[in-house]
């Protein structure tokens, strides 16, 4: 019977047939495979599964509960869809892309030789980003349609080419590239190396460069994207975020810690794309095996959709003739370092090792070196028609995140010397061998005798090219990548009277600084901008004090809360819901960190101006994400991160890997992050106003770093005159006790939670005749930015001003003890612009298991010791004699250990 007849047969049957046919199948298959297994043996077994999805596979099915399939295309020739654009004229404009991207960078090392950049990775990912321009990223006119992509960061070269072509960009501005300072051609400006959005706040808007920080932003983004929508904060739309990554990129964590919580939120508004061109900067990514399949299995298990892109066109004729599986079973022989060496070095060497059996030679029987050679260069990520199936596909596809695996050339058209070889990453400039070979193979009507010249090509503005790729862009709305900030700034914030009562002290009550935090926050939610608040917690909020908020406003599910929680109907009962406004990330500083950039960054992206509070255990922060501080600094993020249980000595009995000591001096490094370290609530108050202020009233492009600690003492109203001590509270130092009576003087300065000790240290030394000032340190940062500015102006501008420091500690005679829970160096910031003797205390080395106290005393940071240092000060200027230090040691019952803390 045809296969016609037989189906025929089949429909015919009815409903009991067909159940009966169904049993009698299961039991011959089932007694069939019993008896392999028992006889042959289970090797035998897998074979043969292995021959049945072969057999599937061939006849274009895929089997979906599979973590990885053949090493073929997942959407078969036959399936692919008509492609709607013009096919020869986006072949010339994505071929002249890669030349001016490659002169670009050529020209560049040519003027400076050693200035770097990168012809290879564009030169891979040209056809995968065309594909997107001209089809499918939609731009800033398309509003809250817009898409949000983020480009690999090292085929910058290839952006700005494009942008060259579309108007955007002039010859002059090419020719700066990575130039940026003295920008070498006039009328130029300069451009950065990768992408930065804080050099060119109106191209670039994602940071990629930092190896993968790219991805988990990605999904981060798009995660946001959901919450603002179930939150109502943002219409609901088809916005889709692209990343373009690498493949040895996922070498890293961040690319990959972050996978299964895009498909857990189902966010089928995610696609990434990886430029699978087989080489990292040393060599191949995978050499003895397959990255792809490496990665689809990576994904699939993960949860994503997987399309893969692996061969061009050129090879859907051999496929299609290879009726037996031979080539298919050659193909998933191959192995990447096998398969580099045909890019390489062509046709001959894929005839004798690839086509290495009768049946492979019979395939390509009457084809030529050089048709064999066109037929290695054929993979799929170059593939226009390939890429449009493959991107058609994602953007339809519903209910998870797709990734696309596209096979691409390292260095594809850029000549011998770049393409496929081992050193294409760090090739910067081109021979003349390279030129002749890029020009012919990329059909750029350049004179040879132009060539030693490295000469851009423009078609000029009325070209087909041109008017085709603006029209495109144009139909999809407007240029990729732009920035345009969508919000500048106007928000209502909170003014001085809603912060009122948190200058009043506590009167005996004894809270913490986290308390005062989380009651300003409870405030801040019930307030008009209470609905753009977005707390960020990695799984510590009933650590910090925040179980009530919890059940106040509930945490964030896309799925809401399918389940009663065991606390229900308590007052802290752990409420899921999707209009829930708290991220709670489980434990991840990473994702949280990724989930501040987003909601950061949602002012630009979305018009939309949340305000973040990322609370995090502080030794677990900026140590553990600070590449993604960075990252946040550079697109200029805005919000506040809280470092909580910060302090050395304030984090009781946790111990070494909890005790942070550091993290004010890591926040040091970025340029727009503003630091401070409050003792009481009405200074974190007065932090908090001005931040708002800044950052969304007046749209200044900062973020906050504060430490709050854990240790409880009651809070002191804020003292008098409250507007001088408002100012010194943000420049830095303010003086919170005056000294009184006559004696030597000496200068307190105490930070967070070790100002308790400087207070009780000026009574320690009132019994010894000293009188000390005490100041609160809020912000070394900001007093040491000051001090440089002022060193600065003089030094350059002729300007004589006193840094702020020495103007506040001016009329406050004595040398100064400085004393922290951080490192050393971090009071140390100011000793060089204060002109009198000066110790610092602070808390360097390892952290210990024990109480407060005795890691105060073990540190040398407690009030004994800074009064001790105070003492001792006073004894090197010859005010005191060196009987009191001796009286002061027993006096005080310190026991002085030779051993440096740090050393022990």
């Amino acid at each position: 019977m045809t296969e016609r007849e037989l189906k025929a047969a089949f429909a015919r049957l009815s409903p009991e047939e067909r159940k009966a046919l169904f049993a009698e199948e299961n039991r011959e298959w089932l007694e069939a495979l019993e008896y392999v297994l028992r006889v042959e043996g289970p090797e035998r077994v897998e074979e043969l599964f292995r021959l049945l999805d072969e057999y599937l596979y061939l006849q274009g099915y895929t089997p979906q509960n599979r973590l990885s399939t053949p090493y073929l295309n997942t959407i078969p020739k036959e399936k692919e869809p008509p492609y709607p654009g013009d096919l020869e004229l986006e072949g010339r404009i994505v071929n002249i892309l890669r030349w001016n991207a490659a002169m670009m960078v050529a020209r560049a090392n040519q003027k400076a030789d050693g200035i770097g950049g990168h012809i290879s990775t564009y030169a891979s990912i040209a056809e995968l980003y065309e594909v997107g321009f001209n089809h499918f990223f939609r731009g800033p006119e398309a509003g809250l349609e817009r898409d949000l992509v983020f480009f690999q960061g090292h085929s910058s070269p290839g952006i700005y080419a494009r942008a060259f072509l579309e108007g955007r960009l002039k010859e002059e501005d090419l020719e700066n590239f990575r130039r940026e300072v003295h920008p070498p051609a006039e009328g130029g400006r300069g451009l950065s190396s990768y992408p930065h959005p804080w050099l060119m706040p109106d191209f670039w808007e994602f940071p990629t460069v930092s190896m993968g920080l790219g991805p988990i932003q990605a999904i981060y983004q798009a995660r946001f994207m959901r919450y603002l929508e179930d939150r109502g904060l943002k219409p609901k739309s088809s916005a889709k975020v692209w990343a373009f990554l690498g493949d040895g990129e996922h070498d890293e964590p961040e690319t990959v810690g972050a996978l299964h919580l895009a498909a857990r939120e189902e966010l089928d508004n995610l696609i990434f794309v990886v430029n699978c061109n087989l080489q990292r900067l040393d060599g191949p990514v995978r050499g003895n095996s397959k990255v792809i399949q490496e990665l689809e299995r990576l994904y699939r298990g993960a949860g994503w959709h997987v399309i893969k892109v692996v061969w061009g066109s050129l090879w859907d004729e051999l496929i299609a003739k290879d009726k037996e599986g031979h080539l298919l079973r050659r193909f998933e022989a191959l192995v990447d370092g096998e398969s580099q060496r045909y890019a390489a070095f062509g046709g001959k060497e894929l005839r004798e090792r690839f086509f290495n059996t009768p049946e492979l030679k019979k395939l390509i029987e009457g084809l030529s070196d050089e048709e064999l050679t066109e037929l290695t260069r054929s993979r799929g990520g170059h593939d226009l028609k390939k890429i449009y199936a493959a991107y058609k596909a994602a953007v339809e596809h519903k209910g998870s995140p797709v990734v696309i695996l596209a096979r691409t050339i390292k260095g594809y058209g850029m000549g011998p010397t770049a393409m496929a070889k081992n050193v294409a990453h760090q090739v910067k400039k081109l021979t003349e061998e390279d030129l002749k070979e890029a020009r012919r193979f990329l059909g750029i009507p350049v004179p040879e005798e132009k060539l030693k010249e490295l000469p851009y090509y423009h078609p000029g503005p009325e070209a087909p090219e041109v008017r085709y790729l603006l029209e495109r862009r144009k139909a999809l709305g407007g240029f990729v990548p732009e920035r345009r900030v969508r919000f500048g700034g106007g928000l209502e914030v909170p003014d001085e009277a809603f912060f009122q009562e948190f200058y009043e002290g506590t009167g005996e009550r004894a809270i913490s600084t986290t308390m005062a935090f989380v009651r300003i926050l409870a405030k801040l939610l019930k307030h008009k901008i209470g609905k753009y608040i977005v707390p960020i917690v990695p799984d510590e909020a009933r650590t910090f004090g925040m179980e009530a908020l919890i059940a106040q406003v509930g945490i964030y599910s896309p799925k809401g809360q399918l389940y009663i929680p065991v606390d229900a109907g308590t007052l802290t009962a752990y409420k899921e819901s999707k209009e829930g406004q708290i991220l709670e990330e489980g434990i991840t500083e990473a994702g949280a960190m990724a989930d501040f950039i987003a909601a950061g960054t949602a002012y630009a992206h979305w018009g939309v101006p949340t305000v973040p509070f990322f609370i995090t255990y502080s030794m677990f922060g900026l140590q553990r994400v600070g590449d993604l501080v960075w990252a946040a600094a550079d697109q200029r993020t805005r919000g506040f991160i809280l470092g909580a249980t910060a302090g050395r000595t304030t984090l009781e009995g946790e111990g070494l890997q909890h005790q942070d000591g550091q993290s004010q001096v890591y926040a040091l490094a970025a340029p727009n992050l503003l630091v401070y370290d409050p003792a009481f609530a009405y200074e974190f108050a007065v932090i908090l106003e001005d931040g708002l202020r800044r950052m969304y009233g007046e749209g200044e492009d900062v973020f906050y770093y504060i430490t709050i600690e854990n240790e409880n003492y009651p809070h002191p109203p804020m003292p008098e005159p409250r507007e001088e001590v408002k100012r010194g509270i943000l420049k830095g130092l303010y003086l919170f006790r005056k000294g009184e009576g006559e004696g030597p003087r000496v200068q307190l300065l105490g930070s967070g939670p070790i100002l308790p000790q400087a207070i009780k240290a000026q009574d320690l030394l009132r019994d010894f005749g000293v009188v000390a000032d005490v100041w609160s340190a809020t912000s070394y940062k900001a007093l040491y930015l000051d001090a440089i500015e002022a060193e600065r102006e003089r030094r350059l501008l002729g300007r004589a001003r006193t840094p702020y420091v020495a103007e506040a500690l001016k009329g406050h005679e004595g040398p100064v003890v400085a004393a922290t829970d951080y490192l050393k160096a971090l009071p140390n910031l100011i000793r060089g612009y204060l002109d009198r003797p000066f110790c610092a205390l602070g808390t360097d080395g390892f952290g210990r298991s024990d109480t407060r106290e005795a890691l105060r005393d073990f540190f040398e940071v407690d009030a004994r010791h800074i009064a001790y240092a105070a003492l001792a000060l006073l004894a090197e200027e010859g005010k005191l004699k060196g009987e009191v230090l001796e009286e002061a040691r027993t006096r005080l019952g310190l026991s002085l250990k030779e051993a440096p803390p740090h050393r022990r």
